[in-house]
């Protein structure tokens, strides 16, 4: 195993910056995500890890040794595309073993390796069949068998299940962890799909135009977002930002949100960090899922202007303009487009964002 150094990464395409003064620590054995839309710099950052681009600054380190001057092909990386690139004149075996026998394996160990990868892949019954006759979704396990059986010290993953259907997506979520445990790899997985991120990655690297905005287990990034960008991208739906303003109520520390009136009093330690910061104007933040049905005079009165009813949960759509939220219950909430609801988020998990800078403030 390998760990990787990033120090002061930087990459320009002419007058582009992709990439801006990176600096990530990807521990020895560590599953890491490179998450964010399309654009943020994700795929690059693993090109230049690869060797295929060098950086316009900055270093590369696969433990202690400096990557400068080490070619693709001695770098000892495992890379898989979102596009799967196998040889399709070749069998599921011969895919599998090309790599060991490039490397001069001896027979018997190659049958023993592709015997095992095909069978972590579910891929044993197919070994004889022309990978030209396969389905997508085998030709992408296939891919990855292929990049895997020769275990490389790190394993570099672009997208690779953006082309397979969401049944086979789940399927090998679960696969790639485990192949990952069985061959003890540094895995770098980029992709846009936070559900893949949070369900496979150790931690996460959240990155958006080039930067990269915070690193952190997928429930370090969950609960505790470093800014308003995180706190949107992460979750399905992101979490809820409200602005208004700090102000001193006759129960405490509130958030004034205009028409909305005020919140319940803040979490002493959020309103001691709030103080400390200074802000004028915040966001006052909470997840769809953490919030309940209040009392009238409670919570928040919000008109409720959508209801999506997902299987075993409904998503409310709340508010109108800028002031709008939205509240994830059980799929038997009472609630239907037109009435007011009025909600009230679990104080434990308030989080508050400086308007002016977008980062965070603090936590209950």
């Amino acid at each position: 195993m390998t760990a990787i150094h990033l120090e002061g990464l930087v990459k320009r395409f002419g007058d582009f910056t992709a990439l801006r003064a990176m600096d990530l620590e990807i521990r020895d054995g560590e599953f890491m995500a490179l998450l964010g839309p399309s654009g943020c710099g994700k795929s690059t950052t693993m090109n230049m890890i690869a060797g295929m681009e060098a950086p316009t600054q900055g270093r590369i380190l696969f433990d202690d040794r400096d990557m400068a001057s080490v070619p693709m092909g001695q770098r000892g990386v495992g890379f898989v595309f979102q596009n799967y690139a196998i040889f399709t004149h070749m069998t599921v075996r011969q895919n599998l073993a090309y790599g060991l026998k490039m490397r001069g394996m001896p027979r018997a160990e190659i049958d023993k390796r592709v015997g095992a990868v095909a069978e972590l892949l579910q891929l044993t019954s197919l070994l004889d069949r022309p990978s030209a006759k396969l389905s997508v979704n085998i030709l992408q396990r296939l891919a990855i068998g292929r990049s895997a059986i020769i275990e490389p010290a790190i394993f570099l993953l672009d997208e690779p299940l953006s082309n397979v259907d969401a049944a086979f997506r789940a399927v090998m979520r679960t696969e790639l962890r485990h192949l990952q445990h069985a061959f003890r790899q540094t895995m770098v997985y980029v992709t846009h799909d936070q559900l893949e991120a949070m369900t496979m990655a150790d931690r996460i690297a959240v990155m958006d135009h080039g930067v990269l905005q915070q690193v952190g287990t997928p429930l370090e990034v969950y609960n505790n977002p470093a800014n308003v960008f995180v706190a949107r991208f992460i979750g399905s739906p992101g979490m809820n930002l409200l602005k208004g303003r700090l102000a001193d109520s006759d129960r405490g520390p509130v958030v004034d949100l205009g028409q909305l009136g005020a919140t319940p009093p803040l979490p002493d330690a959020l309103a001691a960090a709030a103080r400390t910061a200074g802000a004028e104007e915040v966001f006052y933040c909470f997840r769809p899922e953490e919030i309940s049905i209040a009392r009238e005079g409670r919570g928040l009165a919000m008109p409720v202007t959508f209801v999506e009813r997902i299987g075993a949960r409904t998503i409310v759509h709340l508010g109108e303009g800028e002031e709008t939220a939205k509240a994830v219950f059980d799929n038997d909430v009472g609630l239907s487009a037109g009435e007011t609801a009025v909600i009230s988020a679990n104080e434990e998990t308030v989080r508050l964002f400086d308007a002016a800078s977008g980062q965070a403030i603090g936590s209950a």
